[in-house]
């Protein structure tokens, strides 16, 4: 599943990307998969959306955010469009005439020849409209690129539980999902089953400081590519834990363990992360 890092990455590639999607017009939209839409009905979406122009691609936790105005008689309104990828799902601007695909679920044709396509393969994406995102995203913790080291301290004395289930609540902290916890965990020296209660104040900072390295350093890579779905991206090349379980740690030498944890397959260096 794409997470900040690579839903980061998409946002970037819309916003600054040649052609960029910001100041294009969204001419119509074609619904291939109804259930694609979460929120409002899919004929009302399609409706709406006609004739919006987009202003600005930002990024929340692992929700896209783009910001239209639309008219409405002869008023004009801001609202949002926001999009969560989930585990298959692919946000391009290409050319219409390449709109629709065998996995094609919603697709915004725009003026001038080109469409934003979301290919899905698995069909577990989303996508809404509203006026306030805050009705999607209010359930929510901070961004996880955005929390301060002092916030982020307060809200973990006040939880309960292990480190990598906390770090995938996504009411804690937006964002982050196995491959970004598992190598904040191991670069912070930090096993996956420590109690967050447990921590001192030294612990969680270095925790901090490193879920902040480590997600910037899988922007500057484009994210990580480990099959199909997210193409493009290098982060995978510099993993220190996740998926080397048996490959001798960078650190030690000693071999990388698997274990789950909280049904999660999670990968850590027991000689570096002892406790």
């Amino acid at each position: 599943m794409p997470e900040l890092p690579e839903v980061e990455t998409v946002a970037r590639t819309l916003r600054t990307g040649t052609p960029a999607l910001i100041g294009q017009t969204i001419r119509d939209v074609l619904v291939l998969w109804p259930r694609q839409v979460a929120h409002p009905s899919p004929t009302t979406f399609a409706q709406g959306l006609s004739g919006a122009r987009i202003q600005a691609v930002d990024r929340y936790g692992k929700y896209l955010l783009i910001g239209l105005r639309t008219s409405q008689g002869c008023q004009e309104a801001d609202s949002v469009l926001l999009v969560h990828l989930r585990m298959s799902g692919r946000l391009e601007l290409v050319p219409e005439a390449q709109a629709v695909t065998r996995h094609a679920r919603l697709v915004w044709r725009l003026d001038g020849g080109l469409a934003l396509r979301f290919e899905d393969a698995r069909k577990f994406g989303r996508a809404w409209w509203v006026t306030d995102p805050a009705v999607v995203l209010g359930k929510l913790g901070p961004d996880a690129l955005a929390i301060s080291a002092e916030v982020f301290m307060a809200r973990a004395r006040s939880r309960c539980g292990a480190l990598k289930p906390l770090l995938l609540d996504q009411s804690f902290i937006a964002g982050i999902g196995n491959i970004y916890a598992d190598e904040s965990l191991y670069l912070s020296g930090l096993h996956p089953k420590r109690l967050v209660a447990t921590l001192n104040e030294a612990e969680l900072l270095r925790l901090h400081t490193a879920i902040q390295y480590v997600l910037r350093a899988g922007i500057a890579a484009n994210g990580a590519s480990v099959d199909w779905v997210y193409p493009g991206g290098h982060f995978q090349e510099h993993f220190a834990v996740y998926g080397r379980a048996g490959q001798p740690c960078h650190r030690c030498g000693q071999p990388i363990q698997r274990i789950l944890v909280a049904q999660r397959s999670t990968f850590f260096c027991p000689s570096c992360q002892p406790s």
